[in-house]
This record gives structure tokens, C-alpha cells and sequence, in this order.
């Protein structure tokens, strides 16, 4: 019941409420890492990352198959650009069962901050196998895919994008690029044009109509 109080607390945006309910819940069962693992992901939203991983790390010393506790440990190693041991952990966390898209998608993002470009493929195709319609993973498998050269691939990962939401700039200057390197440049010309009516300053997008603009000519 604590538990969920702070949840909701939290949710609310009352961390001191939030605060007092893990603690107490805490201290009611300190044998169970629930506590531990809400009180991290507290910390962690308030930027307290040193002592977000000791809750984390209590939690896993309490049960070393605390799922949760890993991904926690994960996003808060992602926030401070430790990729490699963000990987770790949301490897950690896949391993205890917590097969959530949520968990590919960060391991992917971790993998891509790495330069590991396959893995990270791997894990955000996995992401959208899980959740079709995260725009997030479906953008960043779309980058990945293009990186790779699978560029009819992340055409369609793009055009999904821009099926969920059309005001997705990035998607549409993107999807230009791709539409460019098979050499559809008026295809090309009109996501340049789309990205920039949604953000007019986008200039990787006015740079990118400029050079069709001129090829076409």
C-alpha cells in the first residue's frame, strides 16, 4: 500500500509525499527491495544519481533478481553517459525476465551511444516488436536501419512515424535524406519542405531542399 501511495505521489509531482511513503515502507519491510527500487527511481527523477545507485544497489544486494532494480541502475548510468555500464544493466534487467519494450529500447540507445550499431538494431527492432506504435523506437530503429544502409527499411520506419505523428520533423528530414539516397528527389524536396512548415528553423532540413533544389536544376 506505501508503495503505490508514493507511486501516486509521485506521479503527481509531490516528491516530499513520495519521499515519506518509501521511507516508510522502507522501514516497515526492510527486507523487501520494492522500497529501495521506487526510492532510486525517485532520486533519479530529481537528479540525485549518487544516491539513486545506492538504492539500487540495495535493492539488488536484498534480491539479486530485482529486475526493476537493474533498469533503474541502467537509465541512471544512461543519464551520466556511462553507456557501457547502462548496457550492463539493461542486459542484467532482459536476463531476470523484465522483456518490456521500455528495457530494449534503452539497452538499444546504450548500444548506439557505443557505436555498436547491430546490437543496437537488434534491440530497437525488439522494442518495436513489443510496442508498435512508440514513436521513439520506431524513429531511433529508422536511424539505425539508415546508418546501416538498409535504406528501404528506414523509409518505412519513418513513414510509421509520420503515420502516429505528422508533426515529426526530424522523421520527415530524415526521410528525406533516405528518399535522396535512392534518388527520389522530388520526394525528396517535399519531406525537406514538410519539416520545415513544422519547424521552420530546422536547418539540416533548409540545407537539404537547398542541395535538391539545386541537383533538380
Amino acid at each position: 500500500m506505501l508503495n503505490e501511495k508514493g507511486i501516486a505521489y509521485m506521479n503527481e509531482k509531490k516528491y516530499e509525499e513520495a519521499a515519506q511513503a518509501f521511507n516508510d515502507a522502507i522501514e516497515e519491510n526492510p527486507n523487501d527491495p520494492t522500497g529501495f527500487v521506487n526510492f532510486g527511481n525517485l532520486l533519479g527523477v530529481l537528479g540525485d544519481y549518487e544516491r539513486a545507485l545506492t538504492f539500487f544497489d540495495k535493492a539488488i544486494g536484498l534480491d539479486e533478481h530485482a529486475a526493476t532494480a537493474y533498469y533503474g541502475a541502467g537509465t541512471i548510468y544512461y543519464k551520466q553517459d556511462q553507456f557501457e555500464e547502462a548496457a550492463k544493466m539493461f542486459k542484467k534487467a532482459l536476463m531476470e525476465k523484465l522483456d518490456e519494450s521500455d528495457v530494449h529500447f534503452m539497452l538499444g540507445m546504450s548500444y548506439y551511444q557505443l557505436g555498436a550499431l547491430p546490437h543496437a538494431l537488434a534491440s530497437f527492432k525488439r522494442a518495436v516488436e513489443l510496442q508498435p506504435r512508440d514513436i521513439d523506437g520506431l524513429f531511433q530503429y529508422g536511424l539505425c536501419l539508415a546508418q546501416l544502409e538498409y535504406i528501404d527499411e528506414s523509409i518505412e520506419q519513418f513513414e510509421q512515424v509520420i503515420k502516429i505523428d505528422e508533426s515529426h520533423a526530424d522523421a520527415f528530414f530524415n526521410l528525406g535524406v533516405a528518399y535522396a539516397y535512392k534518388e527520389r528527389a522530388s520526394d525528396a524536396l517535399k519531406a525537406f519542405e514538410n519539416a520545415l512548415e513544422i519547424q521552420p528553423d530546422h536547418a539540416l532540413a533548409a540545407n537539404g531542399k537547398k542541395t535538391i533544389e539545386q541537383a533538380i536544376k
